[in-house]
């Protein structure tokens, strides 16, 4: 796919993973509107895109467990850029506890905003979707989508099922024209811990996982790379 001119959707964009997916893509000459559900963070995010290139980017305050917010989210979209070719549902949250202490609504969060939020965005999208010649959805997963570990019940439950989702969307979309893939990053150093990111890091980079997305994206229409593990090359000895 030719990403300049193309129109797209990346959810949790105003930080991390997503935000560098955003800003790749618009240094690829493509035109992309951004969602968090904090209003400041969408704004300084959109002016920040916005300057790297004038009026390729908009922003629109969205919580994506919430399916009418999300509709809404797709509609501005297809009017903001007069229509949609990529989706990259990257918004995630990360609940570490035993399954005794965690609460129902914790784990209901979880999976609303990492497993629900891929139903809404695809439900809503596919109808625009196929309207295009070529078009793409990349689901942001992770590692924990085939490894469990103690404390991730939530987590690992929300992944393993973005997996299923999304190999089974994959095949019911392809003759459309709509490539599905799924990403699978390891440890990332962003803010997902709730720490700020630093310089020096044996983990994964937001910009790798950004410069995969194009990667995928930019192949030839006749080759789907479906599915994509990253993990840190050099992690510390155990």
């Amino acid at each position: 796919m030719d990403l300049k001119d193309k129109r797209a959707i990346v959810t949790g964009a105003t930080k991390g993973i997503g935000r560098a997916i955003a800003e790749s893509l618009i240094r690829e000459g493509a035109k992309v509107v951004v969602t968090s559900r904090t209003a400041s963070d969408v704004e300084s995010t959109v002016k920040h895109l916005n300057r790297i290139s004038a009026a390729s980017a908009a922003g629109r305050v969205c919580d994506v467990r919430d399916a009418e917010q999300v509709k809404a989210l797709i509609e501005f979209a297809v009017d903001e850029f007069s229509g949609l070719e990529i989706v990259v549902n990257n918004a995630g949250l990360g609940i570490f506890k035993p399954v005794e202490e965690l609460s129902v609504e914790e784990w209901r969060q979880t999976l609303q905003t990492n497993l629900d939020s891929l139903f809404y965005g695809c439900h809503y999208a596919l109808p625009h979707l196929k309207k295009e010649d070529e078009s793409f959805i990349i689901n942001i997963g992770s590692l924990a989508g085939k490894n469990a570990f103690p404390g991730a019940s939530a987590y690992n439950a929300s992944k393993f099922g973005l997996i299923g989702f999304s190999e089974a969307l994959m095949q019911e979309v392809r003759h459309d024209g709509v490539r599905v893939a799924y990403i699978m990053p390891g440890s990332v150093e962003t803010w997902f811990g709730g720490q700020a990111p630093r310089s020096e890091s044996w983990k994964l980079s937001a910009q790798d996982v950004a410069d995969v997305v194009i990667d995928t994206l930019k192949r030839h229409p006749r080759c789907l790379t479906s599915r994509i593990e990253m993990r840190p090359s050099r992690p510390p000895k155990k």
